[in-house]
């Protein structure tokens, strides 16, 4: 087991899938910080890999609402406070990711696509330790962020995607509204 570790991601909304991604990854070290990506809109698009950063559609969430959210829904899956960190993760100013992560952690992730391939390979050349929990298709990857904001803006069901507490944060908090009001189809 790690003493820690690292994940990251958008979350831009926390899905079931991210959960299984952050509990896989806390079962195998004893503190784990969770980065999140895009913290604000400084780092949209600065990557040419990085397809997922280049609209606000795909990014409503601010840092803090992601950060709440996973810190609440952690807590009720039971993760103790003491033993996560959530940080930002500048992956498309990959010269800074070590000033909010430690760089001695173990980096696991979860690999889907050539980005993800591409983040893997950019932080071995920093030296990061990275542990890759699973590869899988794009089409065995599940529910994803966009299932889930296009069920919101179209006004299907999609509690049954995300944890309760962060069902509950998004209706609380006005966020279903945010995304159905600055909704973009393409198509």
């Amino acid at each position: 087991m790690a003493e820690i570790g690292v994940v990251h991601g958008r979350f831009q909304i926390l899905h079931l899938k991210h959960m299984e991604y952050l509990l896989a990854a806390k079962m195998r070290c004893s503190r784990l910080y969770i980065g999140i990506t895009h913290p604000d809109d400084l780092y949209l698009g600065g990557l040419e890999a990085d397809r997922h950063g280049i609209r606000k559609s795909d990014n409503p969430l601010t840092y803090l609402e992601r950060y709440e959210m996973i810190h609440d829904a952690l807590v009720d899956f039971g993760v103790r406070r003491e033993e996560f960190e959530i940080v930002p993760f500048p992956i498309t100013r990959p010269e800074y990711i070590f000033e909010y992560a430690p760089k001695d952690a173990t980096y696991f992730m979860s690999v889907y696509d050539s980005w993800g391939e591409i983040k893997c390979e950019m932080l071995k050349s920093m030296g990061a330790d990275v542990d890759v929990l699973w590869r899988k298709s794009e089409e065995e990857k599940g529910v994803t962020g966009t299932d889930v904001r296009t069920a919101i803006a179209l006004g299907r069901d999609w509690q049954q995607m995300v944890p309760r507490t962060v069902y509950d944060y998004i209706l609380k908090n006005g966020i279903d509204q945010r995304i159905k009001d600055n909704a973009v189809f393409t198509g």
